[in-house]
């Protein structure tokens, strides 16, 4: 997509919210599409009306579980352990829902999914619990999400990490030209960026958890990768699905290892129907500490400078 593709997606969208648009303050991400700023946040036309749509007519239960998270933390990752944790146990290979679609199929994207659909969806027909992902920062969720016993999973990452899987994961929509990593780079660092700015985003959950810890749960990714059994009984603990134990815990995490599910024909070769975007775009390495294989010590510095003055005094150290 270029920029005349952003004139695109404003014809997509309801006459109604065109008004909106207009008056809304809005920069080039990438010279690949036009974000508008909206409650404080970044969002494509398309997923603006989704957002708005989601605030205004999605009643959260009070069984559901929703996650929630910036773009490329490792949200792919999160969806395919929560399908293991709240689905049956003990199941044969062959009855692995993993094996027959990308962990979006079971937990999908409520901006990027549901609500780009259908500006209304009927999700009565919806098994409880109900499993849903939002990229949408806390300060616009619905009330019911917010008064309501649904329960929330937030996943941060590491900023550094996060750009770069960023970057990678923006090169399966544009290729990359002269200058381009530089300007993302600082569209990043000054929160211009679908669902950003990142910190503000990360900030948000991170108070609401402190005030209300029964009902969001704070995890890191870098956690989860260092101590990953303590974190997913975590996880599972708190969404009322406890292991009975630790290697019910280690089963869940080999059904859902980066390997096991890059290696998967659905994610091999498989398309997601969504974004059109193949499954295998959502699998790269998935390590801690990838950014300083790309990043230049300034491009580490400029960040890890930024992460200081943004996160002073709040506690959260990412």
């Amino acid at each position: 997509m270029d920029m005349a593709g952003t004139e695109a997606l404003v014809m997509q969208c309801s006459e109604s919210l065109k008004p909106l648009l207009e008056k809304l303050p809005s920069m080039s991400y990438g010279d690949v599409v036009k974000l508008y700023l909206w409650e404080g946040f970044w969002y494509t036309p398309l997923h603006l009306e989704a957002a708005k749509s989601i605030q205004e007519n999605f009643i959260a239960k009070d069984d559901d579980i929703l996650l929630a998270s910036s773009l490329k933390t490792g949200t792919t990752w999160l969806k395919s352990l929560l399908v293991c944790i709240m689905g049956p146990q003990n199941l044969a290979e062959s009855d692995d829902p993993l094996i027959k679609n990308h962990p979006a199929a079971y937990v999908q994207t409520l901006e990027t999914q549901t609500f780009i659909v259908d500006q209304k969806p009927d999700l009565s027909a919806l098994p409880s619990p109900r499993l849903f992902h939002t990229h949408m920062a806390y300060n616009v969720l619905p009330d019911s999400v917010k008064n309501s016993g649904c329960k929330i999973v937030y996943l941060v990452r590491n900023p550094k990490d996060t750009f770069v899987s960023m970057w990678h994961f923006f090169n399966t929509v544009k290729k990359a030209e002269p200058g381009l990593f530089e300007m993302v780079f600082q569209g990043f660092c000054h929160g211009v960026v679908p669902f950003g700015p990142f910190f503000d985003h990360a900030l948000q959950f991170w108070n609401e958890s402190l005030k209300q810890p029964q009902k969001i749960l704070f995890l890191k990714y870098e956690d989860l990768k260092s101590n990953p059994i303590d974190q997913v009984k975590k996880l599972a603990d708190f969404l009322g699905r406890p292991f009975e134990n630790d290697e019910k815990a280690k089963e869940v995490l080999e059904r859902c290892s980066l390997d096991r599910l890059k290696n998967l024909e659905v994610n091999k070769n498989g398309i997601d129907p969504w974004v059109k975007m193949q499954n295998s775009s959502f699998f790269r390495l998935g390590v801690v500490g990838d950014s300083k294989n790309i990043l230049t010590p300034e491009m580490q510095a400029q960040l890890d400078q930024i992460a200081k003055m943004k996160l002073e005094g709040s506690g959260l150290e990412i």
